[in-house]
């Protein structure tokens, strides 16, 4: 297979670079071939099989001579590329392409050694190929593969592109576009699911620990880390290593992680930092799957810190490690088959079906003390500290397909890579609850933010909305609703009865339903203060069988005469015996207890609360907050899940070039006419309109557009101010033109204006992108006016946007009820307005250069939705973190 020769010398293509994740969870290192590469490729090449060379080169291949050592090491990284895979020092893996002549396609060939086959390389290999292959303007692979090499022909056939198939003289010849695919997308992403939540899953779920820094001194975390594993009876070995001691509270101590006989799986690393490098060397050369450090004096510490940081976990990545850390609590799981207490935490939670992730360490011992003194039981906890390599989205991938796992909560000071963690989470949500407390709105820590991006807080709003996010403002908030996910049902709608003994506290819970947009599905019961336990059972009992009732709140003040415990147990009998504890949620202010009181448990499978038992609240605000909250959840997950659609009438392609062009001339703010082009290009029409620089001219605008007309100042800031100043409307004739223009020139003190024809009349609304640099673009819609102007009424909505997400969208604004025929008027054409916002939503996700675009104003009236302003500015493709082929942040 002869190979072209190399042409000019390219410069190193840096952005090629990824570390990646493998499907078995461990990871390696991608970067483009160099030079200085050939003693490792001729290392690679005499590791590889017979059979391997065989099918690679088509016939024996035992060495490679000094010329084809050349030819495979020296590329130019534009005709010719090469990307090798690093574990440690070697090689493990080599893809490449050639450019076929002066065509727009490549050859592309790739080889896997042996021992290193069957971790999805191939298919890693293949999608930065054809990523980097797109940056050089190729548009096509073809390969040929030996058609005894099944596993070959398997990687190209499995990954979502259109492969067309010929087959010749035993050999294959496969041809296939490298434009990503709605199909090559989604097994990337399926991909990149099971090999990061099995990176999680080597993390927690170790069969052996070592604690490296473990320590007889009672006051050092070693000694901690060590305590708390053994407390909590980890099921499989724990290998203290201390080069000082023999033994470590009694256990066999080792001086290095080398020295320890069997496999490690789990590190934790409580040493000083300057001490982490040595370690990390033994770690890697022991084969230690994950690391958990605890120890601090990393990134928190300045700038010298972050960069020590940032080098050890590209160490640990290229040695196949991942790291939860540093600066971290630990890690925690309570399966009975592991019952993994990895952490800084004395005290193991209770097992349950809530997963949690955190970042601060401090605020991790307080939230797992919280959980066990409100009956939550946990299935896992990571906190991840300073969160320099695993974070909250790789938890995210892991709970997804964790059946131990039926609700997620997220502590979160920041974001790494937050377009990531919208499509993550949206995923999950659909399946389990996820509730997150975000703090850190003006202020991040030190440790966390060398890996953070910035992210405003319309921004933030948007992608919790969006993703069916439950959004709470503190730890108080996060534990009272997910007491309600873990034990009780989502409701199927929004009415909701209220049941109690006190009348006073039943107007309270009715006002707060009625202020969360609850429905009161009638009066709240009072079964009066003097009522026993079986009246107020069968009172509860009767509102719950009520077929006009979603949701169950009682209020409960205990009387004097008669114990508490008596009525716990009756409204848990009456429940029972009602039948509706998969379908209606109860929550209650039994006592003022938080948590479960053991009276209202229905024990589950492990003898702790299960589904069915009632949480209860110190308030009836909290209670009926928390029930407010999960039936906005519930209502998002039972809502369509929308479809992403591509308006008719677009031509995509003439606008990329038209954006092409107009960058490579240096461009930024498009004029009116290269506005109006690129617009027209998605269907989008401006209402006609001329600018003119005279009385005359705008006669002779208005007579060739048709009357009447509207005259308006080329200053936004004019043009846009509530007394219309700066504009004109409903000129009928020439006399009123020329009369509007000398006012309009006047007042601005310019000759020139727009004549534009006049609009359908309709409510004025405004449609906006914004660039958000480590986010990706959000559509924002409101309604024009000093109100909402003033308030901030708008609604935001990050790409890409479905259906569902455009018609939320045009509903959302507080003041959107004027669109829909508030006050008797007729309603706007809103199908129209939505089809223009997925038309601007579609533009921004084909021309990421389009960084600014406002459409303002648009009418919408009953008959359309009319553009009738506009603005667009241009700049660099911003790199969005979550596009492109697979890759850790």
């Amino acid at each position: 297979m002869e190979e072209q020769a190399t042409g000019p010398q390219q410069q190193y293509p840096r952005q090629w670079e990824a570390d990646v994740v493998l499907s078995d969870g461990g990871t390696v290192h991608l970067r483009p071939i160099v030079p200085e590469d050939a003693d490792k490729l001729v290392a690679f090449h005499g590791k590889l099989s017979d059979r391997t060379r065989y099918y690679r080169y088509f016939g024996p291949y035992p060495r490679m001579p000094e010329r084809d050592v050349r030819r495979f090491s020296e590329v130019d990284y534009e005709n010719r590329v090469a990307l090798v895979a690093l574990l440690g020092d070697d090689i493990v893996a080599v893809g490449r392409f050639d450019r076929l002549g002066e065509q727009n396609s490549a050859e592309v060939a790739f080889v896997v050694r042996d021992d290193h086959q069957g971790r999805g390389l191939g298919s890693i290999l293949l999608e930065h190929l054809a990523a980097a292959a797109q940056e050089r303007g190729l548009q096509r692979f073809v390969a040929e593969v030996l058609a005894e090499n099944s596993q070959m022909v398997r990687v190209f056939r499995d990954a979502g592109y259109q492969v067309s198939r010929a087959m010749e003289e035993g050999v294959v010849h496969l041809e296939f576009d490298i434009d990503p695919t709605e199909e090559s997308v989604a097994v990337a992403r399926a991909r990149e699911q099971a090999a990061e939540a099995r990176s999680v899953h080597n993390l927690l779920r170790p069969h052996s620990v070592a604690v490296i820094g473990a320590s007889t001194d009672h006051g050092k975390i070693g000694h901690a880390v060590l305590t708390n594993l053994l407390t909590a009876d980890f099921t499989g070995p724990v290998y203290p290593v201390n080069p000082e001691h023999r033994s470590v509270r009694g256990v066999r101590a080792y001086g290095s992680v080398l020295d320890i006989p069997d496999e490690v799986d789990l590190a934790v690393v409580a040493i000083p930092a300057a001490g982490v490098d040595e370690v990390l060397d033994d770690c890697l050369a022991k084969g230690v799957k994950t690391l958990v450090i605890v120890s601090s004096g990393f990134s928190e510490t300045g700038p010298e810190g972050r960069e020590v940081e940032r080098e050890m976990v590209r160490a640990a990545r290229v040695h196949g490690m991942r790291v939860v850390g540093p600066n971290a609590l630990g890690v925690v799981n309570t399966d009975p088959e592991f019952r993994l207490n990895a952490s800084l935490a004395p005290q193991l939670p209770g097992r349950g079906r809530t997963g949690f992730f955190c970042q601060s360490g401090a605020l991790g011992v307080a939230i797992l003390e919280t959980a066990t003194e409100r009956g939550l039981g946990l299935s896992t906890f990571v906190s991840a500290g300073n969160r320099a390599d695993v974070s909250g989205n790789d938890l995210l991938q892991y709970w997804q397909t964790d059946p131990a796992t039926d609700v997620v909560l997220l502590y979160l000071e920041s974001f790494g890579n937050p377009r990531k963690f919208g499509r993550l989470a949206r995923r999950l949500a659909r399946n389990k609850p996820v509730v997150v407390v975000k703090s850190g709105r003006n202020a991040v820590r030190p440790g966390l933010a060398a890996t953070s991006v910035q992210v405003d807080e319309n921004s933030v709003q948007a992608l919790f909305e969006q993703s069916g996010v439950i959004r709470v403002e503190s730890v108080a908030q996060m534990f009272d609703t997910a007491l309600l996910l873990a034990h009780q049902p989502l409701p199927q709608g929004d009415r909701v009865s209220i049941v109690g003994n006190s009348a006073a506290l039943g107007m309270i819970a009715a006002d707060v339903a009625q202020a969360q947009d609850l429905t009161l599905a009638h009066e709240p019961v009072d079964v009066g203060a003097s009522a026993g336990p079986k009246e107020f059972a069968a009172a509860v009992r009767d509102a719950a069988l009520r077929d006009d009732v979603d949701a169950l709140v009682t209020v409960f003040a205990p009387p004097v005469a008669v114990p508490g415990a008596a009525y716990a147990r009756a409204l848990r009998e009456a429940l029972q015996e009602a039948g509706v504890s998969s379908c209606k949620p109860v929550v209650t202010t039994f006592l003022a207890a938080e948590g479960v009181p053991d009276e209202l448990v229905v024990p589950g499978a492990d003898g702790m609360a299960g589904k069915g038992s009632v949480p209860s609240y110190p308030s009836p605000e909290r209670s009926v907050a928390a029930l407010a909250r999960v039936t906005r959840y519930a209502e998002w997950r039972a809502a369509p899940k929308g479809h992403f659609v591509r308006p008719e009438g677009i031509d995509s392609e003439q606008a990329k070039s038209l954006v092409e062009e107009w960058i490579s001339e240096g461009l930024t703010r498009l004029d009116d006419q290269r506005m109006v082009q690129l617009l027209g290009c998605y269907g989008i029409e401006v209402t006609a309109f001329w600018r003119v620089r005279s009385a005359k001219a705008a006669v002779t605008a208005a007579e060739a557009l048709g009357h009447p007309v509207a005259l308006k100042s080329t200053s936004s800031r004019l043009r846009h101010r509530q007394d219309l100043v700066g504009v004109r409307l409903d000129l009928d004739n020439a006399e009123a033109v020329r009369t509007a223009y000398e006012a309009v020139r006047e007042v601005s003190g310019s000759e020139e204006v727009y004549v534009q024809r006049m609009a359908e009349r309709g409510t004025s609304c405004v449609i906006d992108l914004l660039d958000d640099p480590s986010f990706g673009t959000l559509v924002a819609f409101g309604l024009s006016g000093v109100a909402s102007e003033l308030l901030g009424d708008k609604a935001y909505r990050s790409l890409p946007l479905t259906d569902v997400d455009v018609a939320s969208l045009v509903r959302a604004p507080r003041a959107a009820p004027l669109l829909d025929g508030y006050g008797g008027a007729e309603p706007a054409d809103l199908a129209a307005l939505e089809d223009l916002l997925l038309r601007v939503a579609t533009l921004a996700e084909d021309l990421p250069e389009v960084r600014e675009l406002s459409l303002h104003p648009v009418l919408a009236s009953p008959r359309g939705a009319s553009v009738t302003g506009a603005r667009i500015s241009l700049g660099g493709s911003a790199q969005l973190p979550d596009r492109g082929p697979r890759r850790l942040r």
